[in-house]
């Protein structure tokens, strides 16, 4: 005989079925995660296809073909520690530390100007020697930059149309950074982190004519930088025509354009660059974009592009979920974390492409080095803790 059971008793048997099989809901963005597991995949063959011939010529010293495969292997390594020990660190925490992380920032900056302390490279002051490798401030403050303009918006949110109050010290701080990195020289960082300054107080609600303002003045002011200093003319001469000079200042963007002419449609194959092979300088960091351009072609250059643009996405994305929940902070870290990442790669594929004034940027996450490396994955640790926070809170759970 068969029991037939209460329909009410069914239904709750089915939803208990339903409810176990259901698969939970994901801790963390996903989408992120893959983008940022592809963009440091593709480096780490990219570093060692551009960087085999550099490493073969160098056996004088020990190197072998496979030396930069296995530091920027190294590097990725350090950086996913560091990245996932900064997850655990609460956002809040971050906020607290903020002031004191953009001062230890300058502090930083400051000594590698100090003769015997700073290392210097190429006619730049811009490393401090750890032993195992060389460490570079500016990427670091380029994070604290991030961290520090988060909160100082947060800060000033009540006061944001008082331009003495509110815009004038964040001007005064960003100067001293300015005039430490210009000091190196590092261009390039001081510009990225103008860009994260200003964006930040743009998204913050700050006064729209103080932006006006800028727009008027920043320019003028890069125009006193470059005339005032020899070698930044000669970047710039060689850009408006690199053919004039192709072996002496247009050099380099000659031959990243001549990389990027070669690899037309779908490349001239992995490992088959000719222009790496000792004709253009830094392949494997300042320069890796063209290596991929000629190996990978149109289509490297666009799953480069698109993987960036995902990036910056999910970055404003994950900050207008904050701040539909009245996390500030993190939405201003978030989105400010997404503006750093992306404005350096848009610059140093414009250098690469020669639209750009030629800058000493890496591309992100991909081109070796290990301080960049380092600090843009801990950077991106701390969007996915964001993300991470947005969804516990959305779910009534504690931080």
């Amino acid at each position: 005989m068969v029991q037939i059971m209460p329909a009410s008793r069914e239904i709750s048997r089915l939803q208990a079925v339903k409810t176990r099989t259901r698969p939970p809901q994901a801790q963390y963005d996903e989408l992120l995660l893959w983008v940022l597991i592809t963009l440091l995949s593709l480096g780490l063959v990219m570093v060692y296809s551009s960087s085999i011939a550099t490493a073969e010529a160098a056996k004088i010293s020990g190197y072998q073909a496979y030396y930069y495969l296995l530091r920027h292997g190294i590097f990725i390594a350090a950086g996913l520690i560091a990245g996932i020990i900064a997850f655990q660190v609460p956002v809040q925490l971050w906020q607290n530390l903020a002031p004191y992380l953009f001062l230890s920032g300058v502090l930083l900056l400051f000594l590698v100007l100090l003769p015997g302390v700073g290392r210097e490279v190429n006619g730049s002051r811009r490393w401090l020697s750890l032993s195992v490798f060389n460490f570079q401030p500016s990427e670091l403050m380029k994070l604290f930059a991030v961290i520090y303009a988060a909160s100082y918006t947060v800060r000033k949110s009540q006061i944001k149309d008082n331009f003495l109050k509110a815009f004038l010290p964040m001007f005064v701080v960003m100067a001293l950074v300015g005039a430490l990195l210009l000091q190196e020289p590092d261009m390039g960082a001081f510009v990225v982190i103008c860009a994260i300054a200003l964006c930040m107080l743009w998204l913050g609600g700050f006064n729209i004519k103080v932006f006006g303002a800028l727009m008027i003045a920043l320019p003028a002011a890069f125009y006193v930088l470059i005339v005032s200093s020899p070698y930044r003319m000669q970047r710039i001469d060689g850009f408006l025509d690199p053919w004039s000079s192709p072996y002496g200042k247009g050099y380099q963007v000659s031959h990243a354009l001549i990389a990027f002419g070669r690899g037309e449609w779908f490349g001239v194959g992995l490992g088959r660059s000719v222009e790496k092979l000792f004709y253009l300088p830094e392949e494997h960091t300042d320069f890796l974009m063209a290596v991929i351009a000629e190996e990978l072609g149109l289509l490297g250059i666009t799953l480069v592009i698109a993987l960036f643009a995902l990036f910056l996405f999910r970055a404003f994305q994950i900050g207008r979920d904050a701040a539909s929940i009245e996390r500030n902070f993190s939405a201003l870290l978030a989105q400010g974390i997404g503006v750093w990442i992306t404005v350096q790669a848009i610059i140093n594929i414009g250098v690469n492409m020669g639209v750009i004034p030629t800058k000493g940027l890496t591309l992100p996450f991909l081109s070796f080095g290990g301080s960049a490396l380092m600090v843009n994955c801990i950077g991106a640790a701390l969007l996915l803790r964001v993300d991470y926070e947005n969804r516990r809170v959305a779910k009534g759970l504690p931080i």
